[in-house]
């Protein structure tokens, strides 16, 4: 499971990283507050219906965070925003939940 979130990790950065492939990635490590923790385990990126569209996301924006793309400011708040979607896809509102993170995506300039 995690070998699979990290395979995800890796081809996301590759993509990314081609538009800047003379740069070497900056790595900035989070303020003394990190991340917003996560609730309980969460899904893999491969989870079906919005468990994965959640995952997917939070996996990107972490790689963001991870090669300097984002400051920890900016990864607060999308990661608040998932946590929005992944309640409510948690609580069986899945249409909503994918609203929410169609609506974070375009908020943030994030595709689909």
């Amino acid at each position: 499971m995690r070998a699979g979130l990290l395979f995800f990790a890796a081809c996301a950065a590759a993509g990314l990283a081609g538009c800047n492939a003379a740069r070497q990635p900056q790595i900035v490590p989070p303020g003394p507050a990190g991340p917003p923790p996560r609730m309980g385990e969460s899904p893999p990126p491969d989870a079906p219906g919005c468990a994965g569209a959640v995952a997917r996301y939070r996996s990107v924006i972490d790689n963001d965070l991870a090669m300097g793309h984002v400051n920890n400011s900016v990864h607060a708040q999308i990661s608040n925003e998932i946590g929005e979607a992944a309640s409510a896809c948690s609580n069986g509102q899945d249409g909503r939940a994918m609203s929410l993170l169609r609506a974070s995506k375009s908020r943030h300039g994030y595709p689909g």
